[in-house]
């Protein structure tokens, strides 16, 4: 997939868990740890809002694009 997500490295970036990021963006672990890890076909823009407030961050901090070769 040509998207990449870049979450982890904002997280330790801001030095925050993923327990820590969970509860105040109000999605559970299990579903914010998939979207860390890539596992995730899409995101809601709520959501995407929602980490960007509690990490202080741009969209593009998050998502990266690269063309697939």
């Amino acid at each position: 997939m040509a998207i990449i997500l870049r979450l982890d490295r904002v997280m330790a970036d801001r030095k925050i868990s993923l327990n820590e990021l969970s509860e105040q963006v109000g999605i559970s672990t299990v579903n914010l740890s998939n979207l860390k890890t890539g596992k995730v076909k899409a995101v809601r823009f709520s959501t995407l809002d929602a980490i960007c407030q509690v990490l202080d961050c741009q969209p593009g901090d998050i998502l990266e694009y690269q063309k697939d070769m």
